[in-house]
């Protein structure tokens, strides 16, 4: 096994998490869920960085990462949403921003070219929130910890970052496919 793979087989590790995650949290173990979002969390973090210290970076990789980063947080979302724990519109709107950034990902491939995984760091910060706002969620659930502001104030960093992270993906997308059409005088 050549050593660039190492932040992929982490990231199938993240995706082999969810299914324990979402079984702990329906069987109301929330110190085991706990436990295993933090360390698929973790995981995120320490993917990217072997990918980016060591140049480890493949094109797998660059559709794994944000692939297991979507289902995992679809996963726990629903989950707790179901478990009455998050609001269903904030849930709606999280799951509603990644289905637009996979529907706008999958038509620029089929249509236009191959897209390069590319997060912007408001769409990375995003991520973060959400893992914190899940972790804080599920703590709370658990212990009574933190308090609902503190979920309160994490969840309205998850609005603004997703409304930045959607303008800008939008934006780049239709650039892109502006500047596509514009070389191949369409």
């Amino acid at each position: 096994m050549k050593l660039k793979y190492i932040p992929n087989m982490i990231c199938v590790v993240r995706i082999i998490l969810v299914a324990p995650i979402v079984w702990s949290l329906l069987e109301h173990r929330y110190g085991l869920a706990l436990a295993l979002i933090l360390i698929a969390g973790l995981s995120d973090a320490l993917d990217g960085f072997l990918a980016r210290r060591f140049d480890w970076r493949t094109r797998l990789g660059g559709l794994l990462d944000p692939a297991a980063d979507k289902l995992l947080m679809f996963s726990v979302f629903v989950t707790l949403t179901w478990l009455g724990w998050v609001p269903v519109w904030l849930t709606a709107i999280v799951v509603g921003r990644d289905l637009i950034i996979i529907g706008g990902t999958l038509v620029y491939q089929l249509r236009v070219a191959p897209v390069h995984g590319e997060p912007t760091q408001v769409s990375k910060l995003n991520t973060v929130m959400q893992i914190l706002f899940l972790l804080a969620t599920v703590s709370h659930a658990w212990v009574g910890w933190p308090s609902k502001m503190v979920l309160q104030v994490l969840g309205a960093g998850i609005l603004v970052t997703i409304a930045i992270s959607t303008v800008q993906y939008v934006t780049t997308g239709l650039s892109r496919l502006r500047e596509t059409r514009r070389e191949s005088g369409d």
